[in-house]
């Protein structure tokens, strides 16, 4: 009879639990309200890790771009968010991919690398495909990496692609999100 009355006793009143002053009946229906098992999950939510922030993103939209006789794999990070997470947690890459992240309109772009594991070299492009400048960047720093003028266009490559390849500020790179110049 005991068990019967503990889980159809009156709901829990708040005045008890602001006063101090709990009965034994309130105390005990406490733990079965909906509303504090509705809580208690919405509370465990906000508390529990969230994946796609430790996760590197490796599924996004691609694109090639051509660098002369060179061909590269782009992921392209549009969105806020893809941009934002970048190539951070990425332990590995082929030499010849990249992510190329692509804003709404040209302005000063600034990049850092926490939580980026692989060094990187960044090259800042104008909407013509032209380099403007280029920028090594070391691993897990948050020290940050301008364009020197106003672009819409940042491609990361491994750290000393574009030297190896002798690619320079003022080289014109090839792709469909650029806007061909007459």
């Amino acid at each position: 009879m005991a068990n019967f009355q503990r889980f159809h006793a009156k709901p829990f009143d708040l005045r008890f639990a602001l006063n101090g002053s709990t009965p034994t009946s309130a105390r005990t229906n406490f733990l079965l309200e909906p509303w504090v098992v509705v809580f208690a999950f919405f509370l465990s939510l906000l508390s529990a890790p969230t994946f796609s922030q430790e996760s590197p993103q490796l599924n996004l939209a691609r694109t090639v771009i051509q660098a002369g006789m060179f061909q590269i794999d782009a992921q392209v990070a549009q969105t806020p968010q893809e941009r934002e997470i970048g190539l951070m947690f990425r332990r590995e890459m082929p030499m010849h991919e990249g992510m190329i992240f692509v804003f709404e309109r040209p302005a000063t772009q600034c990049f850092w690398m926490k939580n980026t594991i692989l060094p990187l070299s960044a090259a800042f492009i104008a909407d013509d495909g032209t380099i403007v400048n280029l920028a090594d960047m070391k691993a897990q720093s948050t020290e940050s990496h301008c364009s020197d003028k106003e672009v819409r266009f940042v491609l990361e490559m491994h750290q000393g692609w574009f030297a190896k390849r002798n690619i320079k500020a003022g080289y014109k790179l090839a792709s469909v999100l650029f806007k061909a110049t007459p």
